[in-house]
């Protein structure tokens, strides 16, 4: 299967075709989303819905430095700021 047959030639194709699809975002602050992705524009601002939000803190210092603690939260609909995004993954195709 080539790139062409799947209608993918530009990277906001990829995005395109993950509308209505649970999506991976990777954001500033180690932060991370799971959620429903609705809508996306130029500046990668993105509208997420039943979203699961992962923060990493990194906690202690002297010895105990580098103890990461995980919260989570999970919010029903969300709108991303496109400057704080740095990765966007669309679900796994078979």
């Amino acid at each position: 299967m080539d790139v062409a047959s799947t209608g993918i030639q530009e990277p906001f194709d990829l995005i395109r075709l993950s509308l209505s699809e649970r999506v991976f975002v990777k954001l500033r602050g180690d932060r991370e989303l799971s959620g429903v992705l609705h809508a996306y524009d130029g500046h990668m601002n993105l509208i997420l819905s039943d979203v699961e939000e992962t923060i990493m803190i990194v906690e202690g210092e002297g010895e105990a430095a580098g103890r990461v603690n995980v919260a989570k939260r999970k919010m029903e609909m969300l709108f991303v700021r496109g400057d704080g995004v740095i990765l966007i993954s669309p679900p796994a195709r078979t």
